[in-house]
């Protein structure tokens, strides 16, 4: 796949980041760019102006890795920038296919090995989730459904997604206090995913429809910023239990790459922690409850006792000995 655009996008909105200040360099009278000019880049990276020109111009195809470290340094990238930019050039000259491992490609959708639900379920204290990068939440422990119902009830018959969520359930805006904040990690994850997976027809598909129904997404997938999501704290405000504050830790996993567990968890001793604890009790409740709902029926279809619970008026109390 052709990747110029990506690549040219990038480069220059990293490149208008960057003031002249930052970087050493007298701003002069007369500037009309943002950020640094090329030849002030290619300067920076000990490179030609023409050679950088190229590399702007979205032409990463062949460059070496001592070139793209040194244009890294140049425009200041972090982390999450500068592996962005390895895997644009990987993708660039078709390398990236050997240099990573592909998850396996199944017809329809995946479904978790047993022993990784069992994991998931083991987790007890805290909501514990499988997602892809399209942020698709693929499998989940008890707790993390009851956490995420907003997300399940958004998305009745298909695969719940956090960023279709984020930017076209108006209930998100109820559940994500720093709503905000999570749109801009909802777009860098989906962006450092462009770059990492440029073939993924799901994601060109998901950032298409968030691209036409949402302006908020449009304007910030425009903005090619990018983040690694491994650990940090968000604050959620949840239907059910109210205000609750978690630290969350992403694990990337070995035997399913391009996959990640996330487990939330509380501190210990705090508000947050009994919200848990009182958010797993009520989930529980509502399962019995839903389990209790379906017992009559499976009754009356063995052809038993159930028919007479069936034909009872629900308003009519029980009498002993019945």
């Amino acid at each position: 796949m052709d990747n110029r655009e990506e690549v040219r996008e990038f480069l220059t909105s990293r490149r208008a980041k960057i003031t002249p200040d930052r970087v050493g360099l007298p701003a002069g009278p007369r500037r009309r760019v943002p950020g640094l000019r090329r030849s002030e880049v290619a300067a920076l990276a000990d490179v030609s102006v023409e050679y950088y020109a190229k590399l702007e111009r979205g032409n990463l195809a062949g460059v070496s890795p001592a070139v793209l470290e040194a244009v890294a340094r140049a425009l200041r990238l972090d982390d999450a920038e500068r592996a962005h930019l390895l895997l644009l050039a990987q993708a660039a000259d078709g390398s990236d296919a050997l240099a990573r491992p592909r998850r396996r490609r199944t017809k329809g959708q995946w479904v978790p090995h047993r022993s990784l639900q069992w994991t998931l379920d083991a987790i007890t204290a805290g909501p514990a989730f499988v997602r892809n990068g399209r942020m698709d939440l693929l499998a989940v422990n008890p707790l993390a459904r009851a956490f995420y119902s907003d997300v399940y009830e958004s998305a009745p018959g298909g695969r719940p997604n956090l960023a279709r969520f984020n930017f076209l359930a108006p209930a998100s805006h109820r559940f994500y206090p720093d709503w905000d904040l999570f749109a801009d990690m909802a777009v860098a994850i989906l962006r450092t995913e462009a770059g990492r997976d440029p073939h993924d027809k799901d994601l060109h598909d998901l950032v298409g429809e968030l691209c036409t129904r949402s302006e908020e997404f449009r304007t910030r997938w425009g903005a090619h910023d990018v983040r690694h999501h491994g650990t940090g704290t968000k604050r959620f405000r949840h239907p059910v239990v109210g205000e609750l504050t978690l630290a969350y830790e992403g694990l990337e996993m070995a035997a399913e790459p391009g996959l990640t567990l996330t487990v939330y968890t509380a501190e210990p001793g705090s508000p947050s922690e009994e919200g848990l604890r009182l958010l797993a009790s009520w989930a529980a409740t509502r399962d019995a409850d839903a389990g209790d709902a379906e017992a009559p029926k499976d009754a009356d279809s063995t052809g038993g006792k159930g028919s007479e619970v069936i034909d009872r008026n629900p308003r009519e109390p029980v009498q002993p000995g019945q």
